[in-house]
């Protein structure tokens, strides 16, 4: 069905994008925490604390698609909403910044796997099981950085629906796969990276049709002016990016501190942390993503009321999602545990407090990932910027290093409920006043 962004009503538009936003995002995170549930299991504590290593080469990967993607669609978006002929010009760019981006990517991966493995803090032990899992991760790359690009040019294309039904496809093969190779084939850790490239590799077929259908607009178009397209791309691509890297250089920053401080059973109960971490963050991606058309092409004509509106919705949704996950968390920490792998005694003493603790970030985290992605949205890249940059790496890497010094190491586990609400002050006062400002600023003119 067509949809028009600029003139149906914002709560359908919102709830059906939402939807398949959802679907899309939280089968995508699947792909994550099937491979951590069916690793955990099969190899006990080391498998999670494996998974927690390799997790920021996933963080890089999407980073960088990432980078491309909502850069590009979102000044796509907005050209419509303006009405300018010239939109797909950021869809040629994208998709050549994702082929530059993917094999970099592949290059970097075969050379300096070793070394990368050791900065996110593989041990002796945890290294083979590592580099198996990367087996079929670095020959695969450039379909994940395609994933990012076309499903997010899809959404904005008007047909959402069929990103979510690519990742569905692509996300039922994983769950299927992941059990087949790990543990019929009795693969392990190997078997489980063959499931997630080939889940993958089905999705990005399911995407690839939309080019052969009625509703495509997209179209690749000469750019004589092409590099600085990819320089606005980048620019207003970055926040996006940094949301992801982030989540990697927290990994590291965590997995080093508490090898520092703690221990290795400290280091798997992380691992479980970082899986539902990653499906709380992928709600949140699933409420930006929704919203970020409706947003973009609504602020290019300068409907403001209609974005206000918008924000209230996605403010609720936020608040929702993160009191789920917190109380979940909180009343099943073990269950979380036994969920992700084989535990010992050890593991099963010391993971409630820490889970409780942290969980805590769960209550702000989907507010302060949305609003990266709705300053992105309005052409804030200075506030999606400080956002992003603040959460992601310097107030968290800053209170991961001091709080561990000054009150221990368990105090680690605080970083990031801490940094969350000192983020969320800023973000909400940087969307009421840059939105009470543009309005302003039509009106008067």
């Amino acid at each position: 069905l067509f949809m028009d962004l600029l003139k149906d009503n914002i709560g359908r538009l919102y709830a059906r994008f939402l939807l398949t936003s959802f679907g899309s995002t939280l089968i995508s995170s699947i792909y994550g925490l099937v491979d951590a549930a069916m690793v955990g299991r099969y190899h006990g504590p080391d498998g999670s604390a494996a998974m927690a290593v390799v997790s920021p080469m996933w963080n890089i990967i999407y980073s960088l698609g990432l980078l491309a993607a909502i850069g590009g669609s979102v000044l796509y978006a907005v050209a419509r909403g303006r009405g300018e002929t010239s939109a797909n010009r950021y869809f040629t760019a994208s998709v050549t910044m994702a082929g530059i981006i993917s094999v970099l990517l592949v290059a970097v991966l075969y050379v300096f796997e070793e070394p990368l493995l050791r900065l996110f803090g593989a041990t002796d032990s945890l290294l083979p099981l590592c580099k198996d899992y990367l087996l079929s991760l670095k020959p695969s790359v450039p379909v994940y950085v395609f994933i990012c690009i076309f499903s997010s040019f899809l959404r904005n294309d008007s047909d959402p629906a069929r990103a979510t039904k690519a990742v569905l496809a692509g996300g039922i093969f994983n769950v299927f796969g992941d059990y087949f190779f790990v543990f019929t084939l009795d693969m392990g850790i190997k078997g489980a990276g063959i499931a997630t490239a080939m889940g993958a590799s089905v999705s990005l077929i399911v995407l690839a049709t939309h080019f052969f259908s009625k509703k495509n607009t997209l179209r690749f178009e000469r750019d004589r002016h092409i590099f600085s397209s990819c320089g606005r791309i980048i620019y207003n691509g970055f926040s996006s990016f940094i949301v992801d890297i982030a989540m990697g250089v927290l990994t590291i920053l965590f997995n080093r501190s508490i090898l520092q401080y703690l221990n290795t059973d400290a280091l798997a109960v992380y691992g479980v942390i970082v899986s539902v971490s990653t499906f709380v963050q992928c709600c949140a991606y699933g409420v930006g993503q929704a919203s970020q058309p409706i947003l973009s092409q609504n602020y290019g004509a300068n409907l403001f009321n209609r974005i206000r509106l918008l924000l209230k919705y996605n403010v609720i949704t936020c608040a929702v999602i993160g009191v789920l996950w917190t109380a979940l968390t909180m009343l099943l920490p073990t269950a979380f545990i036994r969920l992700f792998m084989t535990p010992t005694e050890n593991v099963l003493l010391i993971a409630p407090g820490i889970m409780r603790v942290y969980a805590l970030s769960f209550l702000l985290l989907p507010f302060n990932v949305y609003a990266s992605y709705y300053c992105q949205s309005t052409l804030d890249s200075p506030g999606s910027m400080t956002v992003s940059v603040s959460r992601g790496i310097l107030l968290s890497g800053a209170l991961i290093i001091v709080l561990p010094l000054v009150f221990g190491g368990d105090s680690v586990w605080w970083a990031m409920p801490v940094t969350e609400l000192l983020v969320a002050v800023f973000a909400s006062m940087r969307m009421h006043l840059r939105l009470k400002r543009a309005q302003r600023s039509v009106q008067s003119a």
